[in-house]
């Protein structure tokens, strides 16, 4: 969690209501209030983009931690049903556990890996984008550099833009505005970041209607 300004507003990555920390988005009471990465309907997208890459796909690793409020696996679990794909859990909560989830998607043969983005996926990438190219799975994740560091795609918030608005946040707080009186923003603004590259490393072609959809192509 990145805190700004004596916690009167952040930006988080997390779902502050159900991490505890307000009552609502729209009315968070207390004396915090900020912007949350976290928007409903990412999941669903992501898998999307998946099966539009991949047609036959069918088995979906999603690794996360379930100590990182956030209800993202929920909502994959959600759309896979929608889809008619298997999505298989890799818990993991500390760096400890991340070669037993490696052992276990390969053990479950899964075709795709979907990191939940969180500090501890963010600073453990590099070793999950050299997991899925060593298994030669499609790699797709939220918001961070995982496409330019070698995922097959990213899709999620425009962080740049939301950071800006925990700024103005901030801005209206130093001019008398109470906290309790700001509804949190959820992201509307998002970034789907492709890697043409790596889709081809796994003999893929992208869609040429995702391409033309996609903010940024890395070719």
């Amino acid at each position: 969690m990145r805190r700004i300004r004596y916690q009167s507003s952040w930006a988080v990555s997390n779902d502050p209501v159900q991490a505890g920390l307000v009552a609502s988005l729209a009315h968070p009471g207390g004396n915090i209030t900020g912007v949350t990465f976290v928007s409903s309907d990412l999941a669903a997208k992501r898998l999307q983009f998946l099966r539009d890459i991949a047609p036959s796909l069918n088995r979906v690793g999603v690794i996360w931690n379930p100590d990182h409020a956030d209800p993202e696996y929920r909502e994959v679990q959600s759309a896979a049903k929608t889809l008619g794909l298997q999505v298989q859990s890799l818990e993991v909560r500390g760096v400890e556990d991340f070669e037993t989830a490696f052992q276990a998607a390969t053990n479950h043969r899964i075709q795709a890996l979907m990191p939940i983005t969180s500090r501890l996926m963010l600073i453990n990438r590099a070793r999950i984008i050299a997991f899925s190219k060593r298994r030669d799975l499609l790699l797709a994740s939220g918001f961070g550099p995982w496409a330019s560091e070698g995922a097959v795609l990213s899709y999620g918030p425009d962080t740049d833009a939301s950071t800006m608005r925990a700024a103005a946040y901030v801005d209206k707080i130093l001019r008398g505005a109470k906290p309790d009186a700001l509804p949190i923003e959820q992201p509307t603004k998002f970034q789907l970041v492709i890697n043409r590259k790596a889709a081809k490393s796994l003999s893929l072609d992208i869609p040429s209607s995702l391409l033309a959809t996609a903010d940024q192509v890395i070719e």
